[in-house]
């Protein structure tokens, strides 16, 4: 078992985005919540640059994005909208700051993975930068210096904390199976071989030493095994979308030591059910695995399905006050 299989993720945490454009509040409210294990909130409704792709792209090194009618395209140059990403990123870190003054434990932050971020990024030509190899491997080694800067500068604004990097990597299977599309939309991009997505993948998540990397991704058919390889210490994902074929892979996961950050309370709004409920089909899944009960608390922390941009502040402040409350239910009653 590696090092980073025996970080104590905290009991309930966020996938990322939040709602509304007010980077304190957002801060005050992840802080408030899920104050054992809080996260870098994300706010896209500020528009272009603030989005998840536009965010990262902004934390590139040497590489610039900016925003095109079809999408966000590389460039040769730093332009108002990598200014701008960046100017919401320090927002953002200004007030996780202000608020975790003195803090000391786990704290997420996030960024899109390599593989979607290559597919999402447009050269030149207005093909996606997964139409070229050559131009997904300047982008992972872009995207890895800029998240070992952006780590570095986490870290000594919330030197308490340790540091988990959390990959979204939503379109990593449209990836490997060859299902995105060429801007023509006629054709599709060849599938990128299951070796170099692997090999990739463990480049990026080597920049972060001996922490803890988690890969997130809310897509139907999550690469357990691949992510594991590739170094991942924790899987992220929308446990609405398991089925029972993924119950082998899964199984041997967290008998591995990889933690699972499991989406079980809706994004959006709508209404919740008893913490309890939320979790019974976790609790399931472990009585079919036939894993240890004790296991459930030290190997599951109990999230969102996936971010919550398009919840309204009083769902997003109660879908994680209610993380936490499965997160306690789980521990006090694995059975």
């Amino acid at each position: 078992m590696s090092e980073n299989s025996r970080f104590r993720f905290g009991p309930a945490t966020g996938i990322g985005s939040m709602p509304g454009g007010d980077a304190r509040e957002a801060a005050k409210t992840v802080t408030g919540s899920v104050d054992e294990f809080p996260y870098l909130p994300e706010l896209p409704a500020r528009g272009p640059g603030a989005d998840m792709i536009g965010r990262t792209a902004g934390m590139l090194v040497e590489l610039y994005a900016r925003v095109e009618p079809s999408g966000w395209r590389l460039g040769d140059r730093p332009g108002r909208d990598t200014k701008r990403a960046r100017s919401w990123l320090g927002e953002d870190l200004d007030a996780i700051e202000e608020f975790l003054q003195g803090f000391e434990g786990p704290l997420k932050v996030q960024a899109v993975g390599p593989w979607t971020l290559a597919a999402a990024l447009e050269l030149r030509n207005g093909e996606v930068a997964l139409s070229d190899l050559g131009a997904c491997r300047d982008l992972a080694g872009s995207l890895a210096e800029g998240l070992r800067v952006h780590l570095e500068d986490v870290q000594r604004r919330v030197p308490g904390a340790q540091l988990v990097l959390q990959l979204d990597e939503p379109s990593l299977i449209a990836v490997l199976r060859g299902h995105v599309k060429s801007a023509s939309g006629y054709r599709a991009h060849r599938p990128v071989d299951r070796q170099l997505a692997e090999a990739t993948l463990r480049d990026v998540i080597g920049v972060h030493g001996e922490g803890p990397v988690v890969v997130h991704s809310c897509a139907p058919d999550v690469p357990f095994a691949l992510l594991r390889r590739a170094g991942a210490a924790a899987v992220s994902f929308d446990f609405s979308l398991l089925t029972e074929r993924d119950d082998d892979v899964i199984g041997e996961a967290v008998e591995g030591g990889t933690q699972l950050l499991v989406g079980v309370v809706p994004g959006v709004d709508g209404p919740l059910s008893d913490p309890a409920g939320s979790v019974m089909g976790v609790r399931t899944l472990w009585r079919r695995l036939g894993l240890h009960p004790g296991l459930l608390a030290e190997a599951v922390t109990v999230t969102p399905s996936c971010g919550l941009a398009g919840a309204s502040p009083d769902h997003a402040r109660r879908a994680l006050a209610h993380c936490v409350r499965a997160a306690r239910s789980l521990a006090d009653n694995p059975e």
